[in-house]
């Protein structure tokens, strides 16, 4: 198994790609910290499902990813628990379709807050573990509309922009003391976040994507394994896969 003894945290695991990345991890031998915000219930039965059918130890852990004394209580429970992160995946966000006329500065800020800062400080706090270790794995999951931009999605996309870039000033820092920093840009997946586009707007893009097809979540963890992996991610160095249905080539 390729994480075998390794301890994960995957925010936004209770749910969509946050979900099938974390349960990926546990299939592949590690112990996984599986954060949520509202959704108990589905996080406690993902617990289950690893513990019974992967044999790792898995927790939950609620944190408000805008209360950066939540995201503290969260590293520091997750860390008393496991005595470690090894591996750190960011996938929890928030999603707003409004236009720039029409957003308000709160809509901005709060945007940022979740999507942007809570990586960022979830990425801080959990590096002096790593650095010390001389080993560290972060895999930040942001969107293609972070590389390309999005009609009304502004605030979302510089958001996601946003992790990108301090996704490759960080890996240039911690590159060579063991923490490997990298992205993943998923493009359109079917999880509840796409299914709130208006009908019209998913005929539309179905219609665009050259695989002919949208992504399902469990397509997308297995870029996040590959980061995560020793030797199989060793190389990937402030890069940002993306496995978005070729919506976006670069």
């Amino acid at each position: 198994m390729k994480l075998s003894g390794k301890k994960a945290l995957v925010t936004g695991g209770s749910a969509g790609i946050g979900h099938a990345i974390a349960e990926a991890f546990a299939r592949e031998g590690a112990d996984v910290a599986i954060h949520y915000n509202s959704s108990a219930a589905a996080a406690e039965e993902l617990r289950g499902v690893m513990e019974r059918e992967y044999g790792v130890r898995a927790m939950c852990v609620r944190a408000n990813l805008g209360s950066d004394e939540d995201i503290t209580h969260m590293i520091d429970s997750v860390m008393s628990e496991f005595g470690g992160i090894d591996i750190l995946v960011c996938c929890a966000g928030i999603d707003q379709k409004i236009s720039v006329t029409d957003m308000t500065m709160d809509d901005f800020d709060r945007m940022i807050r979740i999507d942007l800062r809570s990586v960022v400080l979830c990425n801080k706090l959990v590096l002096p573990h790593m650095l010390e270790k001389g080993f560290g794995r972060i895999i930040n999951v942001t969107s293609q509309l972070g590389q390309i931009g999005g009609i009304d999605t502004a605030h979302y996309s510089a958001a996601k922009a946003g992790v990108i870039a301090f996704t490759k000033s960080l890996a240039r820092e911690v590159g060579r003391r063991g923490v490997n920093a990298n992205c993943i840009a998923p493009g359109p997946v079917d999880t509840k976040m796409f299914a709130s586009n208006p009908p019209e707007w998913i005929e539309r893009k179905l219609g665009e994507l050259p695989l002919g097809r949208i992504g399902r979540a469990e397509e997308v963890a297995p870029a996040a394994v590959l980061l995560a992996s020793d030797p199989d991610g060793n190389l990937f160095i402030g890069q940002t896969l993306g496995p978005n249905c070729g919506d976006v080539m670069l």
